[in-house]
């Protein structure tokens, strides 16, 4: 596996700019991509050796973890702790998004919130935003077209004042504006391409996690509001068959 790009002598692989995974990047993304997010220690070794990294190294970051408080251990077995359940759940919403019918409305949100607040609730905020695809159009305010169904959580309602309107202007052009939608569909594209092309299972592992991470990214627009041709929908169906061959994989090791 090449240190640079994590893709072994694949062109678009390398335009990717991939690098190989860590242990503890290992063992995070093999258990954020299974369901339920649980595996003995004996499948988590063996897709760490499919890297070529040793037990040994295994089982230290898995040890680290559970210090951190990423993991919980119990009989031999090690799962995700609530913190990291987040955010498999917004990974499966990623994969498979809750839409709902749109007719052209926005959901909008208006920080009314004392501009001095401290830095850890703006941060929350903004990462919240983020998780909820909702782009910054100046700053304290914060739009999407109106096309999804997902709870809001405490620290957008709390700071926050939520309205529903219509741009008077082109919405498509606003779209553009808000979220660089040729930049996803390229990076998009390539992922597609390096994943069809990668042969070897820690190849496809390493494409196929960062294809996942690129998913979270995903503004999902109603299709009206979308280039033609957007990949989104094909990174998906790439993604489902690898997570089929993981899950193949790991039944190897699970329950034997």
């Amino acid at each position: 596996m090449n240190d640079d790009t994590g893709i072994s002598g694949d062109p678009a692989g390398a335009a990717l700019a991939l690098r190989p995974l860590t242990a503890r990047s290992i063992v995070l993304s093999t258990l954020l991509g299974h369901h339920p997010p649980q595996l003995p220690a004996r499948a988590l070794v063996r897709v760490g050796e499919l890297f070529g990294i040793a037990e040994g190294t295994v089982r230290v970051a898995l040890s680290r973890m559970v210090a951190a408080g990423d993991l919980r251990q119990s009989d031999g077995a090690y799962a995700l702790t609530p913190r990291l359940l987040d955010r498999q759940t917004r990974q499966d919403e990623s994969r498979t998004p809750s839409t709902r019918p749109w007719h052209g409305d926005w959901e909008i949100a208006l920080v009314t919130t004392p501009e001095r607040r401290p830095a850890a609730e703006r941060t929350a905020l903004r990462q919240a935003m983020a998780a909820l695809r909702l782009a910054e159009l100046r700053e304290g305010s914060w739009l999407r077209p109106a096309n999804l169904d997902r709870p809001r959580p405490a620290v957008v309602t709390a700071q926050c004042t939520w309205l529903t309107g219509t741009p008077d202007g082109d919405p498509v052009a606003l779209a553009g504006r808000l979220w660089d939608l040729p930049a996803w569909a390229g990076r998009a594209r390539d992922l597609s391409t390096a994943l069809g092309r990668a042969t070897s299972p820690a190849d496809r592992f390493t494409v196929a996690a960062a294809a996942l991470r690129h998913l979270l990214a995903d503004p999902l627009l109603p299709a009206g509001l979308l280039p033609e041709d957007w990949p989104g929908a094909q990174l998906r169906l790439d993604y489902a068959a690898f997570e089929e061959e993981l899950g193949a994989l790991l039944r190897q090791y699970v329950g034997g």
